[in-house]
């Protein structure tokens, strides 16, 4: 890593993260429900990664949709639990005494990793709810954990309605014992899923909720997509997961997966080095990634 690069660092895994400081936490309403029940405990949480170092937290809208809150409580309620969700997030931010950014997190508005599951009908409705909640709040869209170009398309066309910069966070396959390059979870490839954000309008482009050993080849292949395309100024980010690597399996909510013991925060920031050396410039973790490991990686910058 060169140490003038600048390094912006995200925070980690909001679900695990109210999991571990008490907050009710289930399956289907997983991150939501602390949401509805403790947003105090969600604005803690928040502040804790602040603590850590986050320069961007990002808003506890990844539950808020129908198939894990209820289609009729989406419907009465979504709204206002989007707002709140930007609230929280922006209240913890403009406390920090430092500049920090809230990202409004547009989800896979159906089931993650499924992108067969994917309904263009009904998504744009479930977008415009959560973009409309979340705009007074945030300071860029993070459209995240996207498992196909066809999801990650519906979220920016929705972001649109509320210009602000557009990030985009792909998931990939990473089963156990996969080999080959990198894919998208819908079977597609890196590279046409880097050419399609951008082209909307996506100024980042990122991977996220997968596990730490697939995102070194997906940056290698997005920052050559980039280059190729003469687009050096879309920067690149990771925040890759702790779970425990899972056969492929088309059973979705099987249960709240495991979370790996070797995931330390001394063996999290050596995958951070190897991405920010392979053109990642956008740092952070996604679900089981705890503020100790986002304080691993600022204190290893700041010391640089």
């Amino acid at each position: 890593m060169t140490t003038h690069q600048h390094v912006t660092l995200l925070d980690g895994g909001m679900g695990r993260q109210l999991e571990r400081i008490g907050a009710p936490f289930r399956l289907p309403e997983w991150s939501a429900l602390a949401l509805i029940e403790t947003p105090h405990l969600v604005q803690k949480a928040h502040e804790q990664f602040i603590e850590s170092g986050a320069e961007i937290v990002t808003t506890n809208t990844y539950a808020i949709k129908p198939h894990q809150i209820g289609a009729e409580h989406f419907e009465t309620d979504g709204l206002r639990l989007a707002g709140l969700a930007g609230q929280v997030a922006r209240a913890a931010a403009d406390q920090a005494g430092r500049p920090v950014k809230v990202a409004g997190s547009l989800p896979p508005v159906f089931e993650s990793y499924r992108p067969e599951l994917f309904d263009a009908a009904r998504a744009p409705e479930i977008f415009r709810v959560l973009v409309k909640g979340l705009a007074p709040h945030v300071d860029l869209w993070l459209i995240e954990t996207q498992s196909s170009t066809v999801e990650a398309l519906a979220a920016i066309s929705a972001a649109a309605l509320h210009p602000k910069p557009i990030w985009v966070s792909y998931t990939l396959k990473d089963e156990a014992g996969r080999t080959g390059p990198p894919e998208l979870r819908s079977g597609e490839t890196v590279a046409t899923g880097v050419e399609k954000a951008v082209e909307a309008g996506a100024v980042s482009i990122l991977f996220n909720c997968s596990q730490p050993e697939v995102m070194e080849a997906a940056i290698r292949e997005a920052r050559a997509t980039l280059d190729a395309a003469g687009r050096p100024d879309v920067s690149i980010g990771v925040y890759a997961n702790a779970f425990a690597a899972e056969e492929e399996s088309d059973e979705p909510y099987a249960g709240i997966s495991d979370i790996r013991a070797d995931i330390t925060p001394a063996r999290y920031l050596v995958w951070a080095e190897r991405w920010i050396d392979a053109g990642a410039s956008i740092v952070g973790g996604c679900c089981g990634i705890g503020p100790e490991h986002i304080t691993e990686i600022r204190q290893h910058f700041d010391s640089k």
